[in-house]
């Protein structure tokens, strides 16, 4: 009896150190995205500094999302994230070349980005498809000088995230990481 309650406390105590790398990595990863679109890419192109604090903010959650407990898993969100935001994004730069922001727009968009998500047998990346549409299409109706741009920006920066995620998962999982902890 002293054996399993000795195995499952080093079990457990392993466990609870896999957990607390991991959030520390993420943590670290995070700093990076944020760091590289608000400092390195706003070089390239800036329209206002809260733009460029949005577009840190976008990478970071770009990071978060794809950033797993294993190779597999972040490589899976990192293909449903580019894929969903994919989507939204040239929804939202057609419809931002015609049009300005419009509640009707928006609401028009989500629905057929749901409704190609289903159709690409993609139901479950509708909840990403939508939420990226909505902060496009929100974030252009504040900045509508530049609303066309926000599409673009915001590819970029999801794309800056998702690469630092799938590179700190590659660096920092073990290869025998296959969902040790639950996501």
């Amino acid at each position: 009896m002293t054996v399993l309650k000795r195995n499952e406390a080093t079990r457990n105590s392993a466990e609870a150190r896999h957990v607390l790398v991991h959030g520390v990595t993420l943590s670290l990863l995070c700093v990076v995205s944020y760091w590289l679109i608000t400092h390195i890419l706003q070089h390239v192109f800036s329209i206002s500094r809260e733009d460029d604090l949005l577009g840190g903010m976008w990478a970071v959650v770009a990071t978060i999302f794809v950033y797993r407990f294993s190779h597999e898993q972040s490589a899976g969100a990192a293909l449903s994230r580019i894929g969903a935001t994919s989507l939204s994004f040239a929804l939202c730069f057609i419809y931002l070349l015609f049009f300005p922001f419009h509640v009707w727009g928006l609401a028009t968009l989500i629905g057929v980005g749901a409704i190609a998500m289903s159709l690409l047998g993609r139901p479950d990346d509708i909840i990403t498809t939508g939420i990226t549409t909505a902060v496009v299409m929100v974030v252009a109706a504040i900045s509508p000088n530049h609303a066309w741009m926000q599409p673009i920006l915001r590819m970029v920066d999801t794309i800056v995230g998702v690469a630092v995620g799938v590179v700190g998962a590659w660096l920092s999982l073990r290869p025998d990481d296959r969902g040790s902890a639950a996501a």
